[in-house]
């Protein structure tokens, strides 16, 4: 455990932060790794209820997990079931944490609300990379985004 937590340390020496501000939808706080798509993501079909992978095989995040990331992706598309496919993804503990879109796009933002998923909007995600450590406030609409240096 210690020496997890000494790369931990690490790891968080070597970031510098910046703050982007934008709208807040669904209200909440959470900190975590952003896991970023530069394409939109549809829930009915495009993400796996029984493990929470993207599944769609064209898609740039296809096979990763969105299970307790900060999931950024400009805006959502697809079916108005894809709000209870989120729903159904937090009953089972397989949601993200938080949602970060550049667009909100109205199924996303009813999965979020049922789903008690913080989200927010107005963000400029290509300020974001995967595997930054993204502190989300939608109750104040912005994002704290801790980047490594380059």
């Amino acid at each position: 455990m210690f020496l997890r937590q000494q790369k931990y340390l690490a790891r968080v020496a070597a970031m510098r932060e910046i703050v982007l501000k934008g709208r807040g939808i669904v209200e909440g706080c959470c900190e975590g790794e952003a896991l970023v798509s530069v394409q939109p993501i549809s829930f009915l079909g495009g993400v796996s209820p029984v493990n929470g992978k993207i599944m769609s095989k064209n898609h740039d995040l296809y096979g990763k997990s969105i299970k307790d990331k900060i999931l950024c992706f400009p805006h959502g598309s697809g079916s108005t079931v894809g709000s209870y496919v989120l729903y159904s993804l937090a009953k089972k503990k397989l949601a993200p944490k938080a949602i970060i879109n550049q667009k909100a796009d109205p199924v996303v933002v009813v999965g979020a609300v049922i789903a008690k998923v913080p989200m927010i909007d107005g963000i400029d995600i290509q300020q974001i990379d995967t595997g930054d450590i993204a502190k989300v406030d939608a109750c104040k609409g912005f994002v704290r985004v801790a980047k490594l240096k380059r």
